[in-house]
């Protein structure tokens, strides 16, 4: 790890770009950050919780104003740039695609155009997405599936699966975040080709932990579960839990943030992730499992085709997509195609030594577009010397422990 570096980050104030920031202070950098002026004058809440507000040189400004751009990097004389700053709720960007689109990519450039005109010379990580591959296809029937709701998938698959998610996969955006990351990803790689800048770009799978934003789909489960378990709520309410997704600790994504820096090749694209997938259902039991109920078996809440799995989260480690990983009954279940959970199911009963939990769905919740599986390849950073340290578990009950400060159950 690099020490004595002046680096900048836009979107310090973020759930990442806060706990980076703090690393890099703990490692001996100068850490400058970019941060939108608010209205009513409070501290960004994440940098208070890392309790490194005052340890941060804060540069007020706007990613979208070329001008605060310049200024920043005038004031900063970075080292280092980690571009993190993003609108990166999905949801939303299908609510206000334009403002999405605005923030992410003009955002993007205009921090190039300010270095370019400046001649300055620092390296620049961008936050790209793992959302950016979109539809990456575990099975013929998932690709028929697709074929069928969008009428055609360019490019086409040249392989079946396409999984695990290398470098080389065709990017297939389902979403206006996903878009404006992949302008971003070619943005990057092309003012390095044409300009010469130091671009990096990290394709960062789902990064997880305590603190990441309520509205997000694993804390939304840990913030549900732990009203369930102190008696605030009675039921848990969730959208697709087919959705599987390689969930990655947010200390392993901040480190693998920082090799690149340091270690990574300007032009080139590297995935950063967990090389596991897990469904948004798992997420659940297992999250009701960490906090002190026993899953016996699910059941889906329509009468007339009743879906049952006995002993749920009985863990499987066979070979999937030509990997091993830690995966549950459900999830085996959903990987090979066997089980698929729809709105008609409405819900699922969760039997417990406890009694029983309901899982409704919410169709408020559904994607128009939905990114059915993501599974990682991390073989060429693993070549820099990056390697996971955390397991799904370790996530779970972070956030767990996270929501049991009431100010943050509300």
């Amino acid at each position: 790890m690099f020490s004595n570096k002046r680096t900048l980050i836009t979107g310090i104030s973020g759930f990442v770009g806060s706990q980076l920031a703090k690393y890099l202070l703990d490692n001996g950098n100068e850490v400058f950050g970019l941060l939108r002026r608010r209205a009513d004058g409070s501290t960004p809440k994440n940098l208070v919780n890392e309790r490194i507000y005052d340890q941060i040189h804060v540069i007020e400004g706007d990613i979208l104003d070329i001008s605060n751009i310049g200024s920043a990097l005038e004031v900063a004389k970075p080292d280092i740039v980690f571009h993190l700053a993003a609108q990166s709720f999905i949801p939303s960007s299908f609510e206000n695609p334009l403002a999405t689109l605005m923030t992410n990519s003009l955002g993007t450039v205009n921090l190039l155009e300010s270095i370019r005109l400046k001649n300055l010379d620092p390296t620049v990580v961008f936050a790209g997405s793992s959302e950016e591959y979109g539809l990456a296809f575990s099975s013929q029937l998932q690709y028929s599936r697709a074929l069928k709701k969008y009428g055609c998938i360019v490019p086409s698959p040249a392989r079946m699966p396409e999984l695990p998610i290398s470098e080389e996969n065709p990017l297939r955006p389902q979403s206006p975040y996903a878009i404006s990351k992949v302008q971003g990803d070619y943005l990057m790689r092309g003012y390095h080709n044409i300009y010469g800048l130091k671009a990096i770009v990290s394709r960062s799978f789902n990064t997880e932990g305590a603190g990441r934003g309520s509205m997000f789909v694993t804390s939304a489960i840990a913030k549900q579960v732990m009203r369930l378990k102190l008696g605030e709520s009675n039921k848990i309410l969730i959208g697709n839990v087919n959705a599987l997704r390689d969930w990655s600790h947010i200390d392993d994504i901040v480190r693998g943030y920082c090799l690149l820096a340091e270690k990574g090749n300007a032009g080139e694209v590297y995935n950063q992730g967990s090389m596991r997938t897990n469904s948004v259902l798992s997420y659940i039991l297992l999250a009701l499992e960490n906090a002190g109920w026993d899953v016996e078996k699910i059941e889906t809440m329509n009468e007339t085709d009743r879906k049952t799995v006995l002993d749920p989260l009985q863990r499987k480690d066979g070979e999937i997509f030509g990997l091993r990983f830690e995966k549950t009954e459900v999830d085996e279940l959903l990987l090979t195609d066997e089980l698929e959970f729809a709105l008609e199911d409405k819900g699922i009963w969760v039997y417990t030594d406890k009694g029983k939990i309901p899982i409704e769905f919410d169709p408020g919740k559904f994607r128009p577009a939905e990114v059915p599986i993501l599974l990682s390849d991390t073989r060429k950073i693993q070549q820099l010397g990056f390697k996971v340290t955390h397991k799904l578990e370790d996530i779970i009950k972070d956030q767990l422990n996270f929501y049991l400060k009431p100010s943050e159950r509300v």
